[in-house]
């Protein structure tokens, strides 16, 4: 076959590769035909759902960390005899700081004493633990548990409104009232209305002088005070804190203190006449 024949059987396979008329192809826009193709078909194949090839922009991102609550490790428990780090930093069962030990060494403290050991700070190096009866861990529980129930718990306002001429009886059950509030936790809106008819009267001072006469301890969240132009005076109130408790013990305490020295020094007074009439 001469070269001729050669070539022309050769442009004709090109052109049917190609597509078209062969009048309208050259050899620049042949090249640029077999570009675009060739990338479609790497594209295609990447997409193929028999591929294993997956695109950088395509990769699916790292799930992210959910944070951890900081009270959900707000527990008092005993990890056993499996303590996880070989020296710890360890707190005796009365408060004590025993030092650094070996974790041997510590279980040994335990078999002995019959006690629990208790993870108190994880992140401090060495970690820190203390030693703990059984019914330590029990009360701390009870203690979370409480602290817990205060915060998650919403506080209650009660609300009582009587007027200035209420019969004392009357005034005496919503004051019981309002002290089995105060002892279930909950806050109390008292409003001390002026009665109709009534000459003008110092409220504030005449609800202060009821909130003083109750039975148990209260706390202020608003102090008396006058609204609607002095018609009525209105105070919040609520049960005691911790530090108002301790307090008052206290004040207690110094009140019977002085009074039983007053005694002692009114009969070292008192002997010495008794003496001398005897005498006479």
């Amino acid at each position: 076959m001469s070269a001729g024949c050669v070539r022309w059987v050769l442009s004709h396979m090109v052109r049917a590769a190609c597509g078209g008329s062969p009048g309208h192809w050259t050899l620049a826009s042949r090249f640029l035909k077999y570009s675009e193709r060739s990338a479609i078909t790497a594209v295609s194949w990447r997409w193929s759902p028999f591929s294993t090839v997956v695109d950088d922009a395509e990769q699916t991102p790292a799930p992210k960390k959910k944070k951890q609550d900081p009270q959900a490790r707000a527990t008092v428990s005993s990890i056993g005899r499996k303590i996880p780090h070989r020296h710890i930093e360890v707190i005796g069962e009365t408060g004590e700081n025993l030092g650094t030990m070996h974790r041997a060494d510590v279980i040994k403290i335990m078999d002995e004493q019959g006690l629990k050991l208790v993870l108190l700070c994880e992140h401090k190096d060495p970690p820190v633990y203390r030693l703990m009866s059984g019914k330590q861990i029990h009360e701390e529980q009870l203690k979370l548990r409480e602290k817990q129930k205060a915060k998650a718990a919403p506080v209650q306002v009660k609300e009582l409104t009587f007027s200035s001429g209420i019969a004392s009886h009357d005034l005496t059950t919503k004051v019981k009232q309002v002290e089995n509030w105060v002892e279930k936790k909950h806050h109390v809106r008292i409003t001390l209305q002026l009665r109709r008819g009534q000459p003008a009267v110092d409220l504030v001072t005449t609800l202060e002088q009821i909130v003083q006469k109750m039975e148990v301890m209260v706390g202020f969240v608003s102090t008396p005070k006058a609204i609607r132009d002095g018609k009525a005076a209105t105070c919040v109130i609520r049960p005691p804190s911790a530090k108002e408790l301790s307090q008052k013990e206290k004040n207690k305490t110094a009140v019977s203190q002085s009074a039983d020295s007053t005694s002692k020094s009114t009969e070292s007074n008192a002997s010495p006449v008794t003496h001398k009439f005897k005498e006479e």
